[in-house]
């Protein structure tokens, strides 16, 4: 029998955690590993013994992205949304901004990479902390672009516009520093320090947190987060049509995934030494 692709145990009482468990792939993002963690973190949200919910990655990574090497073959959607143009980001980003919908808190745990898909994941998170050293960005943005554009909202203006025309990441601290993560630790007590977060909330009762954190929820809402995280799916079916686009496919479709993605990253000095490299 194959492992699951996320693992899921109870390391302090009312705490679920869920662990990414694709290390060999530095856990990207595929149709399967999504379905089982959406699945998970609905059943800890009716479980009445839970109260706060954890998602990691095991491994060297959190998530190094979506798997665009052929991960999805053969696998469905994990649920419905409705087809034609755009289907694919609208997709992801329903699937990430409910997490925002759950009643109960989520927590990302982020270490190493966190690009691409992965950022979109941990962005759909209540709270987010990360290793001092972790590694958030977007690198597709290099022959395409991004399926949730959150990166105005939670990291500025002007931050934002440079990882979307460069492609180039942030370290954990920087992070923490322009507002996309909560607070960052070393790596080495980045587990700790998450759990001992989670317990606090774990202290709180239930009902008063599942209001408390709808009506940040709300607000960001009302200012026009996820209409404008709605728009942009419409951006990015765009961006399939682009010319460059089409040429980084060809160039897949006749050098490999490795190669071509090797090749967009030389210029840079970075990024092509991952191997699987992330979207």
């Amino acid at each position: 029998m194959t492992s699951p692709l996320v693992l899921i145990d109870a390391p302090a009482p009312h705490v679920a955690r869920f662990t990414l468990n694709r290390p060999e792939k530095r856990n990207a993002l595929n149709n399967p590993l999504r379905g089982q963690l959406i699945e998970g973190l609905q059943a800890a949200d009716v479980d009445p013994d839970i109260r706060v919910s954890i998602i990691r990655g095991a491994g060297t990574s959190f998530s190094a992205g979506y798997d665009i090497g052929g991960g999805n073959e053969g696998h469905d959607y994990p649920h419905f949304t409705a087809p034609g143009e755009g289907q694919w980001p609208r997709h992801v980003t329903e699937t990430w901004m409910g997490i925002w919908d759950l009643q109960k808190p989520v927590i990302a745990q982020v270490h190493g990479y966190c690009l691409a898909g992965g950022s979109e994941l941990a962005t759909g998170c209540d709270l987010v902390y990360v290793a001092d050293d972790a590694k958030m960005g977007y690198p597709a943005v290099r022959f395409g672009v991004p399926d949730m554009q959150f990166h105005a909202w939670l990291l500025g203006m002007r931050a934002a516009m440079e990882m979307m025309v460069t492609g180039d990441s942030i370290s954990g601290t920087e992070a923490v520093r322009l507002g996309w993560a909560n607070r960052a630790f070393p790596a080495a007590d980045l587990e700790t320090s998450v759990l001992a977060v989670a317990q606090r909330i774990a202290l709180l009762p239930p009902d008063i947190v599942q209001l408390n954190k709808r009506t940040v929820h709300r607000a960001m809402d009302h200012m026009g987060l996820r209409q404008s995280i709605r728009a942009g799916t419409d951006i990015c079916a765009l961006g399939i049509h682009q010319e460059s686009f089409e040429v980084f496919l060809n160039e897949m479709k006749h050098k490999g995934l490795t190669a071509a993605l090797q090749e967009r990253d030389a210029p840079f000095g970075d990024y092509r030494t991952i191997e699987p490299h992330p979207g």
